[in-house]
């Protein structure tokens, strides 16, 4: 008599199953300037077709990421600190910079409006034969 061993169950030798569940964000990796540099002396001395893939492989990275690397290392340098991601903060001499020329902007428009209307004003004054004050004591239009 022969019994089957069924695929749902673990025998002893079978190593053990990796976990199915996908987590929920991955995780970015990050790579040390020494890292960086040691991947680039190493993608430098590839002289052989296939052996710059097999240190891609090898080391599981894209061939984007060396020639970003390739970018900043003549740039300014790869032992430089990386920069954050996402939107740098502005200085707040800057901010109150656009805010007081956005400011400037809108009274200029007033004024401007504001203006035309006393030149409409006087022409209407000056047709109609009206004498207009002016504004300041002891003086007239």
């Amino acid at each position: 008599m022969t019994t089957e061993i069924s695929p749902t169950r673990p025998t002893s030798g079978d190593p053990p199953q990796p976990d199915p569940e996908v987590l929920e964000r991955p995780q970015r990796r990050h790579f040390t300037a020494e890292y960086r540099t040691s991947v680039l002396r190493q993608a430098d001395a590839c002289t052989r077709k296939g052996e710059l893939g097999a240190l891609l492989r090898r080391e599981g990275l894209y061939s984007s990421l060396l020639t970003d690397w390739r970018r900043r290392r003549k740039a300014d340098g790869l032992a430089a600190p990386d920069q954050k991601r996402g939107r740098k903060p502005t200085p707040a001499s800057e901010t109150e910079l656009a805010h007081l020329r956005k400011e400037n902007a809108k009274l200029t428009k007033e004024l401007a409006a504001t203006r035309m209307v006393v030149d409409v004003q006087k022409n209407v004054s000056a047709l109609l034969g009206i004498a207009l004050e002016s504004a300041e004591p002891g003086t007239t239009s």
